[in-house]
């Protein structure tokens, strides 16, 4: 890999090619075609190159994983943690290269968000090193000629898909969930979005045994569908969107084996009339993930404000929005970077172009980005926000995945939370208001797995995370989450009179 010591000269070198790790090898797809991975930050620059695997990669990949699960899932759960511990001190030592690595791929802002997610990744592989001894079952009390007990197994093969807008922590939290549980991994980073999830997996690589953990690179069409159709995974795992989580699912119930989906979010936030505040102002941007460029599934992309507050709050909300400083990346002075691909980039674009070609829509900032000078030169795209939005609109319904927030307007409880509950999704929610009586009874109300009220962080180790409705089926993040998604449980009674 290229030295990253001095990245504002590596932007025109990238980090050159990377390889596959199957079995514990370093390899490149038979084919000998590669797939460019693309600067975000810079037009037609590439950032590396992949692999281009397909069916043989995943065979092999598959294969290895299963023949080291018959050794990996007898090591004790408490020597599987230590070893993850050692994986999170070595991720760490090396944080600030993950963090241009990161930037360089996703176009993400070093300063604001790629050092904070490479720290974050460090505390999820931690946690789940902390709690691998907490994998275990229960003594259920029959009478006393019988011992009846059960126990905590793993179960096999795990497939596990990762989307490019959080590459390194997902690919972690599949990690550090299902081999921390005793399974082991073949994992398949988005092509959009591997660099960093491999150099994670050069890491393990020297921590765990061979084959434990695999990871192939290749498009959805051969490579992940090929993943997700081989007979002898025993376990899916994905996060992405929605879409694709119905095409996994159908995979899982062919082979009748269990799945987990972390899919897509249209999330609302609610704000009362005595939270017209400028802390309020700051937690719904942070909501929103602006200095993620909206690209995360608990994007807040929906406003509901009191009607009595609309105008006031916006004001303040724009005016914070419009000192943002968006531009390149490893800038240390930028707060917001870049959209990571220009499919994704033209997809954004759509929608705020449907969007102002109806009738009522006001753009209050932002809006199509300019065709000339600085902001030209990669996808970026300013924060938007949009008032005067009919409920039925796109842009309302469906999860955009960009820095564009919907501002909608009420006055009673019960109307909000109907506004807020209306969505197929139900992923995540953020309600603000000084009276926690009316906080708690709203969140109580909001049709959403993963609820914050008066603050809009991320999800921290932990939580246990997932979404109700079409935006997924499982929790992570959380011991919880492990066993119940990465654990089956074998239930053993012995009659102690024989």
């Amino acid at each position: 890999m290229t030295d990253m010591n001095n990245p504002l000269e590596d932007w025109s070198k990238g980090v050159g090619q990377e390889k596959m790790l199957i079995n514990g090898e370093w390899v490149e797809a038979e084919n000998g075609e590669w797939l460019s991975v693309e600067n975000p930050a810079h037009k037609g620059i590439e950032a590396g190159q992949v692999p281009s695997g397909g069916a043989i990669e995943v065979d092999k990949a598959v294969k290895a994983a299963a023949n080291a699960f018959k050794s990996w899932k007898k090591v004790p759960a408490r020597e599987r943690g230590k070893a993850m511990l050692k994986i999170a001190d070595a991720l760490e030592a090396q944080s600030e290269e993950f963090a241009k690595l990161y930037t360089l791929e996703t176009g993400n802002a070093i300063a604001t968000q790629s050092r904070g997610e490479v720290m974050l990744t460090a505390d999820l592989i931690r946690y789940f090193g902390g709690v691998a001894s907490e994998i275990k079952g229960e003594v259920v009390p029959l009478g006393e000629d019988l011992l009846s007990y059960s126990r905590r197994e793993p179960i096999g093969v795990v497939g596990g898909i990762i989307p490019w807008n959080a590459p390194l922590a997902l690919g972690a939290l599949k990690i550090a969930m299902a081999i921390t549980a005793g399974n082991t991994l073949v994992l398949k980073p988005s092509v959009e979005a591997p660099l960093t999830a491999i150099k994670l997996a050069r890491i393990c690589s020297q921590f765990l045994p061979k084959g434990v953990l695999n990871v192939i690179t290749g498009s959805g069409s051969k490579c992940g569908q090929s993943l997700l159709d081989h007979p002898m995974v025993d376990k899916l795992s994905f996060t992405g969107s929605t879409d694709v989580g119905r095409a996994v699912m159908k995979s899982a119930a062919q082979k009748i084996i269990p799945v987990s989906l972390e899919l897509g979010g249209k999330s609302p936030q609610i704000v009362f009339p005595d939270a017209n505040d400028d802390v309020t102002v700051q937690n719904v941007i942070n909501g929103m993930r602006f200095v993620r460029q909206g690209q995360s599934c608990t994007a807040g992309s929906r406003l509901f404000l009191h009607e009595s507050i609309f105008d006031s709050f916006l004001e303040k909300l724009v005016s914070k929005l419009k000192a943002i400083k968006i531009g390149d990346p490893l800038d240390e002075s930028t707060q917001m970077g870049a959209i990571v691909t220009k499919t994704q980039y033209n997809t954004v674009l759509s929608y705020i172009e449907d969007a102002m070609n109806q009738t009522g829509a006001r753009v209050l900032m932002g809006g199509m980005p300019p065709k000339e000078g600085p902001l030209a030169e990669g996808y970026f795209v300013e924060p938007t926000i949009l008032t005067g939005v009919n409920p039925d609109w796109r842009i309302v319904r469906e999860e955009v995945f960009g820095p564009v927030l919907v501002v909608i307007p009420w006055k009673e409880e019960e109307e909000v939370i109907r506004m807020a509950n209306d969505s197929h999704y139900g992923l995540s929610a953020f309600i603000y208001t000084h009276d926690m009586s009316k906080g708690l009874r709203t969140a109580h109300e909001i049709e959403s797995g993963f609820v914050q009220v008066n603050q809009g962080l991320g999800i921290s180790p932990g939580n246990s995370y997932g979404g109700f409705k079409q935006s997924g089926i499982g929790r992570e993040w959380s011991l919880e989450g492990m066993l119940e998604s990465f654990t089956q449980r074998k239930s053993i009674t012995v009659n102690l009179t024989y």
